[in-house]
């Protein structure tokens, strides 16, 4: 029993640290504009692919690769530059405001 009441403390702890660590879809709309350029303003694409309909942990997954230097495809020289500058938390917002268009 006190292993489960254990695990039930710990289980509530990570929840609750990630409720705290929930993007912010605002913020992402200010580093959005940036995007805006190549993706769209409403992410449905133009020189760069639709963004808009892809999955959050898609989009946090891809732009955390062009941070890395990881190649991704033919777009890859044009987007590590861009991710470059980005923080974890801008990728998450940025991924989060997508999210809504």
């Amino acid at each position: 029993m006190k292993k489960i009441i254990i695990a039930a403390m710990a289980t509530a702890a990570v929840l609750s640290t990630s409720v705290t660590m929930a993007a912010d879809a605002g913020a992402g709309k200010a580093k959005f504009q940036t995007c805006a350029t190549c993706h769209g303003a409403a992410g449905e694409g133009s020189v760069g692919p639709k963004l808009a309909g892809q999955a959050t942990g898609d989009l946090v997954a891809k732009l955390n690769d062009y941070k890395a230097g990881k190649q991704r495809g033919p777009m890859t020289s044009m987007m590590a530059p861009m991710a470059a500058g980005l923080s974890d938390a801008d990728i998450k917002n940025v991924a989060a405001y997508i999210a809504t268009l």
